[in-house]
């Protein structure tokens, strides 16, 4: 008898440390981005037609939508083994992007959320600072900063590729969903 409850404590130890467990953080928003690669093929899509339209010489605009950015980044992560944070959700409302998803750290899961405000570097690239990022109970990364902006620099180069040589984005806002980009090729 006491053999069986050795092995049914150490059966209970070893589930436990095997699994995750939730510690909190900030709620999502009950609005789901959906994801789906169709959504990055598009943007990619959109983009190509772009710079071709502005070879010309027109100005371009891109448009990216949170299902976009959102399916990008879902993607991106599945391919990682250790990624920065999983689940991701992308809102781009009121001139910020605001991103929610799920860190671990050892055994345990928290929700984040991390606000960031878009603008333009002296190179007319993107240029993404953190205004924001609440972990939970869990410590916020270094590497967070310099990690997130570099992801999400490699999703606008990424989706514009190679056409994108010289463009220069001259202005940029976010609203309602939607982050615009207007700029020409050099």
């Amino acid at each position: 008898m006491q053999n069986k409850k050795i092995f049914i404590l150490l059966s209970l130890v070893l589930a436990t440390l095997a699994c995750t467990m939730g510690i909190g953080g900030p709620e999502y928003p009950d609005e789901t981005i959906p994801v789906s690669p169709l959504y990055v093929e598009s943007m990619q899509a959109q983009f190509k037609a772009a710079f071709e339209a502005g070879a010309k010489g027109d100005d371009i605009i891109l448009t990216i939508t949170e299902s976009q950015i959102t399916s990008y980044l879902t993607y991106k992560f599945e391919g990682e083994k250790t990624p920065l944070f999983t689940d991701p959700q992308v809102y781009l409302r009121d001139g910020k992007m605001t991103i929610y998803g799920k860190a671990t750290q050892g055994y345990f899961v928290a929700t984040i959320k991390i606000v960031l405000a878009v603008g333009i570097d002296e190179e007319g690239q993107p240029d993404m600072r953190i205004e924001s990022a609440n972990f939970g109970p869990l410590p916020v990364p270094e590497s967070l900063a310099s990690g997130l902006s570099a992801i999400l620099k490699e999703a606008y180069t990424g989706a514009v590729g190679p056409v994108a040589t010289g463009f220069r984005i001259e202005k940029i806002g976010i609203r309602d969903g939607f982050l615009v980009m207007l700029g020409k090729v050099k």
